[in-house]
């Protein structure tokens, strides 16, 4: 009977020192300052980065966003999705292995659990021993701070949709919402379970990105791969001993790139969709060459190309400049130019023209025809503006009522706009106008809208 269920073996890293591992902590202060900090920052007496679903407006710094901008967020995402193709095709997952909040939080998790119970041999002996007093309170203790940190990361991430002060108001008087509550708790529940528990069988089983990360992967791109021509066959032996003599590579077998290794694999078994370039073993294997004597880069980024044919680091470097990430490259700044192009250019008002539709056209005094019209004025800066409303497309047409609104900061207002052409300036059927509204202290802000104006028979 075959089965097709195997039970998960736990995990547990070993600690380890080096260079990437400097570098992947620095990248775990860098995102956690700025996830933590930012809504704590002020801008214009409001919240630096705030999306106010609820008003349907997004503020970042001096920006302010609506949902007809949301093609800002779709070139977001492209320019996302395009810089992760194009960085993993030059140099492999250094998102997954610097960056992702599954590496981030998994690295903050384990460093909390180390504190507690201690490193990898002490927590291994300790998940092996008998329930006691002690180990009760040492898993206790590591399972509070897990959940202390996870709620405040859910509290977090609920303050960038609620303003961050309130919502710590409301929190402190236990006067929740719901959804504010629910959303604390589910974020807050996702990180104890995905950092706490889950851990490498996130980037193993559920994150897609691992499966198709080879369709971006090609022998010039920079991965973490061992020298098996060097390193073979492996053995232990003394520092004093001679390799060649006793027919041995450079590897000791000591296994500790499997020891450090978040997601359990072994890196000199090749190249595995596991591996998610965090460079932990290249940090162990260069401290177990320099006790044994030997050189380091036993294990080291390099390509699969440059590990076949020996190359150093500037032919490898000459050969990144291929056609795939030219072309990931120009797509990439010309994507980003142009929507640095268009924000740049974006004008801070929105007018929607829409027609009166309880009188579509009316005849008045002194035989003028009018058509009434609804203006909805969106002011999409951050002080109060006037704007100035004029109509063009027919001879004689004018307003014949307010031609000025006021709008407050990033407010909508309707104003109802009744629009008049004298007798025989227009036959019979429908003609096409134009409303022009501008900023009366900002002749550069303005907005044309067509519209059409109707004669009755």
């Amino acid at each position: 009977m075959v089965s097709l269920y195997a039970s998960r073996k736990k995990i547990y890293p070993r600690s380890v020192s080096g260079l990437f591992s400097q570098w992947r902590w620095i990248t775990v202060w860098i995102t956690q300052i700025v996830f933590y900090g930012l809504p704590w920052l002020e801008w214009n007496a409001r919240q630096a980065v705030l999306f106010d679903l609820e008003a349907r407006r997004f503020y970042i710094f001096g920006l302010v966003l609506y949902p007809q901008d949301f093609i800002y967020l779709t070139g977001l995402l492209v320019i996302a999705a395009l810089a992760l193709f194009l960085f993993t095709a030059v140099a492999g997952r250094l998102w997954c292995g610097y960056a992702c909040p599954q590496t981030v939080y998994t690295e903050i998790f384990l460093w909390i659990e180390k504190k507690v119970e201690g490193d990898r041999s002490a927590r291994m002996r300790l998940d092996d021993s008998a329930f006691s007093a002690g180990k009760f309170g040492k898993k206790w203790s590591k399972h509070v701070l897990w959940i202390l940190f996870s709620l405040w990361t859910g509290f977090t991430f609920v303050g960038y949709f609620t303003p961050i002060r309130e919502l710590a108001a409301v929190s402190l008087a236990a006067s929740l919402g719901p959804w504010q509550t629910f959303w604390i708790f589910f974020y807050g529940f996702a990180t104890y379970g995905n950092a706490g528990f889950m851990r490498e069988q996130v980037c193993k089983y559920m994150c897609p990105y691992a499966r198709f990360q080879s369709a971006m992967f090609d022998k010039d791109t920079m991965i973490v791969t061992y020298d098996e021509k060097r390193g073979e066959p492996r053995g232990p032996r003394s520092k004093k001993a001679d390799p060649k003599a006793l027919g041995l590579g450079s590897c000791v077998d000591c296994t500790l790139c499997v020891q450090v290794c978040p997601t359990g694999i072994d890196i000199r078994n090749g190249l595995q969709y596991e591996c998610i370039g965090c460079g932990a073993c290249i940090d162990v294997c260069d401290e177990v060459m320099d006790k044994v004597g030997y050189p380091r880069g036993l294990v080291k980024y390099s390509t699969q190309n440059g590990i076949a044919q020996g190359w150093n680091t500037q032919q490898m470097i000459r050969r990144a400049m291929r056609p795939r990430v030219l072309v990931y490259t120009g797509i990439l700044l010309a994507i980003t130019f142009a929507v640095m192009i268009s924000l740049f250019l974006r004008k801070p008002l929105k007018v929607d023209v829409i027609r009166d539709r309880g009188a579509l056209a009316r005849m008045v005094e002194q035989g003028r025809i009018e058509n009434v019209f609804r203006l909805q004025v969106m002011n999409a800066t951050e002080s109060t503006q006037r704007y100035v409303i004029s109509v063009s497309g027919l001879p004689g047409i004018t307003i014949a009522s307010e031609s000025e609104i006021e709008v407050l900061p990033t407010e909508v207002r309707s104003a109802v706009i009744r629009v008049q052409v004298p007798p025989g300036a227009a036959d019979t059927g429908s003609h096409p106008i134009h409303f022009e509204i501008k900023a009366a202290e900002d002749d550069g802000v303005s907005v044309t809208e067509k519209a059409a104006f109707l004669v009755p028979r």
